[in-house]
């Protein structure tokens, strides 16, 4: 018996093929077969004027191929593709051939359900129930919907994930970086993270730039990442680069791209210092700290600054230590454009994007390899990288990239001679 305020998930109703979807397969089926036959009388007419040898017509209509099922979302569309001859006898290598760009030879289902297929996986669906879960969604009789298949596709997606990182980057350019490091709820041998970098181009789109497994404060997996970047083209110091402050990320950056100006996350920093506090005394620090980075100018910013360590030195030095020793870098975005501020105070992009990867990861904790959390976390990226939101008012990277001086957000106008 279930326990009090405790929901139980009902398993999902068999799919049901009920007279609305046998209609529309019925009429799926209908228009497949009428686009094939008008794709191939176009093809023979190509040719209605080419004779063989004895005079006759070299290219005729020769039936029909076995009729095969094609999966789709309304469950599977039976169809059979027309075909031709050549009639050139004893001309093997120069025959003519008909192949519909409509339905190729080895399709056994449409694209979107090849696409329903992988993110289903990566949205949390074991390989173990994919056949229940799709029976549901498609019909019992789904072919080529099994774990067979996602183990051919996780194949596939590490094959994208090592062309992926090794593209080249010499026609990019990155103005915004952010980095972290993410550890996954999975047991392995030994603690790792992903090693995540998304970058700002030019135009505004952020992108995913690089993920790789290592060490969250190992200076030397970051050194390696970055390096790798470099080599591959990406020779331009990003402007700014955003991430906590526990990363060993700094001194990779300051031996990669040393003249990239640092910008603590507030967020990171925020929770850090508010984990030496009482949890009485949180709420009323935490909107301290929310006056500093939201303060519209930096001498306001500096005054509440000053006003929070005051307050809290002399009870929790840990605490007023922790804001004071990162003071230069937590307000370097003064120096930037004020309608870049909501996006470069935090590491959000990463932190939002990598709340999918956690969940997933924590519903097969024993089941990952490493490779395996890379790849996966990799398409997951992809897919939430189309919804990024961009850079508000993109033309002030182009000032930003000239080293245009902003001061408080704004841009500074010389003074007249």
């Amino acid at each position: 018996m279930p326990k009090d305020n405790v929901i139980e998930i009902k398993k999902p109703e068999p799919f049901v093929d009920d007279p609305i979807t046998e209609i529309l397969r019925n009429g799926a089926k209908k228009l497949l077969a009428e686009a094939l036959e008008s794709e191939i009388n176009s093809f023979l007419s190509q040719y209605a004027d080419l004779k063989n040898d004895r005079g006759r017509m070299r290219v005729t209509r020769n039936g029909y191929l076995p009729e095969r099922k094609i999966q789709t979302g309304i469950g599977p569309v039976a169809v059979t593709a027309p075909r031709i001859r050549d009639n050139q006898p004893g001309n093997k290598l120069g025959r003519i051939r008909f192949t519909s760009s409509i339905l190729p030879i080895y399709l056994r289902k449409t694209k979107s359900m090849e696409e329903l297929i992988p993110w289903l996986y990566l949205k949390g669906i074991s390989t173990g129930d994919f056949s229940e879960a799709l029976a549901a969604l498609v019909g019992k009789d789904a072919s080529g919907l099994s774990a067979p298949t996602i183990s051919r596709l996780k194949s596939i997606w590490q094959g994208d994930l090592e062309q992926w990182q090794k593209r080249d980057l010499s026609d990019k350019r990155f103005v915004y970086i952010w980095a972290d490091g993410i550890y996954c709820n999975v047991r392995m041998e030994e603690k790792q993270c992903l090693l995540v970098v998304i970058g700002a181009t030019k135009e505004g789109k952020k992108e995913l730039l690089a993920i790789e497994s290592g060490f969250r404060e190992n200076e030397l997996s970051w050194v390696e990442l970055l390096l790798n970047l470099k080599r591959r083209g990406l020779t331009n110091s990003p402007e700014l680069a955003v991430g906590d402050g526990a990363l060993g990320f700094w001194k990779a950056l300051a031996k990669v791209y040393n003249d990239t100006r640092w910008q603590r996350c507030w967020v990171h920093k925020t929770a850090n210092i508010l984990n030496k506090l009482p949890k009485s005394i949180q709420p009323k620090a935490k909107e301290k700290l929310h006056m500093v980075w939201m303060a519209p100018e930096k001498d306001e910013a500096e005054k509440h600054f000053d006003d929070f360590i005051k307050i809290y030195e002399a009870k929790y030095p840990k605490a007023a230590t922790c804001l004071e020793k990162d003071r230069d870098v937590l307000l370097t975005f003064y120096d930037f454009p004020a309608e870049h501020w909501r996006h470069i105070r935090t590491t959000n992009p990463i932190e939002s994007t990598f709340a999918t990867v956690r969940l997933r990861t924590a519903k097969v904790r024993s089941c990952f390899s490493q490779k395996t959390i890379v790849t996966m976390a990799f398409k997951l990226c992809q897919s939430a990288q189309k919804r990024w939101q961009r850079l508000h008012h993109s033309e002030k990277l182009a000032e930003v990239i000239k080293g245009v001086k902003f001061v408080n957000g704004i841009k500074k106008i010389k003074d007249a001679a």
